[in-house]
């Protein structure tokens, strides 16, 4: 943040910094009244900010004014359709109650989280909406942001996270949706199912091993370590990692996928070793992004409705703006089963005669 004036260069928080002998970290802090600096480095603060003449455009005037006209997006993978339709539901809602959206994204990095963090909580936002990057520190966050910015997390759980000043929590019902992916492929014919993608780190991906775990033991079906296969949940190394479903015999002949960029991978991975989703392996996502219905064959997936669930994020960081003291919510966003044609392979088709 900095101001520029005629015939002089911007100044910085770097220049504000220096000129106090405080680190730009705690320039911003006071800039956003926070309670973690000592009373006599505000002082100091404030003082130089006051003789160099730094003006804090947005921040200044929302804290002023004692509001704030913009909502923090923090994605933790830009790149995966799921959260495009997120953030642009997220959007639709903020623009109609009047705020602005401030969009970053972590790149799956807790370092580059706190950066983004940071960068955005200059800006002074109203709320601040987060998808957490695996492996996210909650004491750490807490730390980070604050107590005056609310916070709404969504899908991720935290870790260290003892729920003591929590924080708002939007999950998607990832147990239950992993269960009815497997349920739908036991009921096709299937008994060596294969849970892939995702790491184990991941709450989400915990759940959703869960579900999947659960609805082969309802059919007397113990999991074998060989069928839960790890990567990125990105199409590229689903697409690497295809070989790790056929290193043993008997190889399962079926996968629930961790979300959708993955099951699309997987497609694409199964083509180049001659076989074809649908037809000789059946495959589920989660999610289904607008490429799911599409793709060939178009995915049978776990629908959450991404863009209904960005909607329903900000609909909630709203509400918390509108009663900051009520108890920390966690709502559960239920899911269902959309049947295509990529699990159509029966075990007939797959040569599972176990």
């Amino acid at each position: 943040m900095s101001i520029v004036s005629p015939g002089r260069r911007r100044i910085t928080l770097s220049d504000v910094a220096r000129g106090c002998d405080v680190s730009r970290a705690t320039v911003s802090l006071v800039l956003r009244g926070s309670p973690l600096v000592h009373s006599e480095t505000r002082a100091r603060v404030e003082a130089e900010l006051k003789r160099q003449g730094y003006v804090y455009h947005r921040g200044a005037a929302n804290l002023r004014r004692n509001v704030s006209t913009s909502v923090a997006l923090v994605i933790n993978d830009l790149s995966n359709p799921f959260f495009a339709e997120f953030a642009g539901g997220v959007d639709e809602a903020l623009a109609a109650a009047g705020y602005v959206t401030l969009l970053g994204s972590t790149g799956e990095s807790t370092e580059r989280q706190r950066a983004v963090l940071a960068s955005l909580l200059e800006h002074d936002p109203a709320g601040i909406i987060l998808s957490p990057a695996e492996g996210s520190d909650g004491t750490q966050l807490r730390t980070l942001v604050g107590a005056r910015t609310p916070v709404l997390v969504f899908n991720r759980q935290l870790d260290h996270d003892d729920r003591h000043g929590a924080w708002d929590f939007l999950a998607l019902d990832n147990v239950r949706g992993a269960f009815l992916a497997t349920e739908h492929l036991l009921a096709r014919g299937h008994r060596r199912i294969a849970f892939f993608g995702g790491h184990r780190d991941s709450s989400s991906c915990r759940q959703r091993r869960d579900g999947y775990r659960a609805a082969l033991a309802a059919a007397g079906i113990e999991a074998e370590p060989q069928w839960l296969v790890e990567c990125a949940p990105t199409r590229l190394e689903a697409a690497r990692q295809v070989g790790a479903l056929f290193v043993r015999d008997p190889a399962p002949t079926a996968a629930v996928c961790y979300n959708d960029a993955v099951a699309l991978g997987l497609i694409a991975g199964l083509t180049t070793r001659g076989r074809r989703a649908g037809d000789d392996f059946a495959v589920v996502g989660f999610d289904d992004i607008p490429e799911a219905s599409v793709s060939a064959p178009p995915l049978t997936t776990i629908a959450v409705d991404p863009r209904a669930r960005g909607r329903q994020a900000a609909e909630l960081i709203l509400q918390r703006l509108r009663e900051p003291d009520a108890p920390a919510r966690t709502t559960v966003a239920a899911v269902q089963l959309q049947v295509r044609a990529s699990s159509d392979a029966p075990r007939s088709h797959t040569g599972d005669n176990a």
